[in-house]
Parts: C-alpha cells; structure tokens; sequence
C-alpha cells in the first residue's frame, strides 16, 4: 500500500486542514480530525517545547476518547508541521514526543528537508515538504521525502506562482509518491478538480481559518467572510516573502505598501508593535468563495457533499463517448 492510498483510506474526504500560523491549535486540528479529514499542527505555535508536549498529549487523549465513544468513526491523522532549517538536535526531541504520542506524520518547510527526512525514518515518520517549483520539489525529492505539497497561486501565507494546471501535471510526470496541492482550495470541487491534475490530497487553509475552532481573531474571520480576492495584495513586503495579505488588516494598523522600507527579519520596517501573521492578516484567493463561519463538523460535511457531487457529474467519459 502506498502512503498516499493509505492515508486516503482513513479520510471522508481528501483533504488536510493546513497547519497556520497563529491560527491552528489543539481545538482546530482535535475538531478537524474528528470530522474526518487530515490536520497540521504547526510547533512554532507553542510558544515552548513544555506547551507543544501538553498539545500533543492532550490530543492523544481527547482522540482516544472519541475513538472508544465513536468506533466506528473515522478519524483523521494528525501531521505536525516542523520548520526544517531550525538545527537539527532542536528538532529530535519534538519529533520524538509526536511519535511518542501517535503522531507519525510530519509536514516540514523551509530549508533542505535531507536530515530532518532521515532523523524522521529513523523514527518509524513519514515526512512531506513544502514545495513552490519544480526545482524546490526536485531538492525535495533527492533529499528523501515521502510526499511533496506543492503551493500553487493564490495560496493565503507564502504562496508559489505556478498555477495548479500547469504546476501539478509538472511534478506527476516526475513523482509517483505523494502529492499535496495547495492554494485557492475552498470548495470540494475545488479539491475534485486537484486530483484530476494529479494531486492525492488537498490542502485547505484559509476556508478553515474562517471556523470557530479556529485561533483566529473573531474580527479576521468576520474580514474573511466580508471581503474577496479584490481585497488581498501579494507582496513581498511584509516578511521578505511574498504573500496574499488582507488590505483591510493592513489599513487597520495604517501600513501603505509603497511606503514601507525593505523588509528586516526583527520587522523593524513595520510600526511598533505590528506583527505579521499576528496582527497582520494573510488569505489566499480562496476567500472568493468564503461567506460564513461555520464549526469544522459543519465545513467538512458540506465539502464532502460538494466533492462527491463533482466526482459524480459531470461524466467525462460519456463526454468522450458521445463526442
């Protein structure tokens, strides 16, 4: 069995509540795998190694309660998301309390994923890299990584460039492992669609900052649901990075993109006391399709509707047939 049917087989719905800064936390990722669907839980949102351990254990118990109160359910696998390029014998003890709690899976960014991959195998891991071109997905590829998400345009955060219809068919053609898509994925046909260019799952992130599990202000899931694409601005101006930002988070703290100086890794080019991810508030183009705040047990049943109705019609080979 391969990694990607296996973890499919677990899942209503191929799909992964992306892990997001300041926004994924035990309640998000605890209500995302319960409604079925796989979750990202980012470390760096434990302030300490102390806080992450007591996340990780407090998930281990409250899923091992609804599984023996709910044996029949099924319930989504959890993958911790580690930053890669942070030293390496920082990183071994978060591991090992993930796989100490049940948590197999990890989603790593940034840097050469080569030794934290093979610090993950060691461990009995599977380990998927963040990608944003063919050239990072082939670093990812020869550094050993089981699966490769791949970040499309306009993706919320720091999304890539390619589009998925050029970009996805791209690295199937080279990859037979496991491939995650991200960017823009708001709907179940949306995620349909995805695996017809060749993806095995899907990546949600700015559909399920607007939940109410989620850690987000009430304030930015209310900007989701109110505004569009119309009102993001992709720049690399913020962080050094380029990324889908709302205007209107911006305007609020009274930061003018043209105005500001290149950007610093300690953020002194921006106000006092402005923070990005924080007090700054990024979405993809996604947010189109955004218009409420529902709980996570509510999105994932209507996204699972939606796919099965996109798997269903139209039929592409009575298509071809009648053609």
């Amino acid at each position: 069995m391969t990694l990607a049917s296996e973890l499919r087989a677990l899942l209503v719905l191929p799909a992964i509540c992306a892990p997001m800064m300041l926004v994924s936390g035990p309640e998000l990722v605890s209500a995302a795998a319960k409604a079925g669907i796989m979750a990202g839980l980012p470390r760096h949102n434990a302030r300490t190694p102390e806080e992450f351990a007591s996340w990780l254990e407090a998930l281990h118990r409250d899923l091992s309660t609804f599984r023996n109160d709910n044996p029949e359910a099924r319930i989504g696998p959890i993958a911790a998301n580690i930053i890669a390029s942070r030293p390496l014998d920082e990183t071994i003890p978060d591991i090992e309390a993930c796989i100490a709690n049940g948590i197999t899976h990890f989603i790593t960014a940034l840097g050469n994923p080569t030794e934290i991959a093979k610090a993950i195998h060691d461990r009995g891991g599977t380990i998927m890299h963040d990608v944003t071109s063919l050239r990072f997905a082939e670093k990812a590829i020869a550094g050993g990584v089981d699966g490769l998400v791949c970040i499309g345009s306009g993706g919320g955060g720091h999304s890539g460039t390619l589009n998925a219809l050029a970009f996805l068919p791209q690295v199937r053609a080279l990859w037979d492992g496991l491939i995650v898509f991200a960017g823009s994925v708001s709907s179940g046909s949306a995620i349909r669609a995805a695996e017809v260019l060749g993806a095995d799952l899907v990546y949600l992130g700015t559909r399920f900052i607007a939940t109410r599990e989620s850690l987000a202000p009430s304030e930015y899931k209310d900007m989701l649901a109110a505004h569009t694409s119309a009102d993001l601005v992709y720049t690399p101006a913020i962080t050094g990075v380029p990324a889908n930002w709302l205007r209107p988070s911006l305007d609020r703290k009274g930061i003018a993109i043209d105005t500001l100086s290149a950007p610093k890794r300690t953020y002194e080019h921006l106000p006092r006391d402005v923070r990005p991810w924080r007090d700054l508030w990024s979405a993809g183009q996604g947010i189109d399709l955004i218009d409420d705040v529902p709980d996570v047990t509510s999105l994932v049943a209507r996204l699972r509707r939606e796919y099965i109705a996109a798997c269903a019609s139209p039929d592409m080979a009575d298509v071809a047939a009648h053609g």
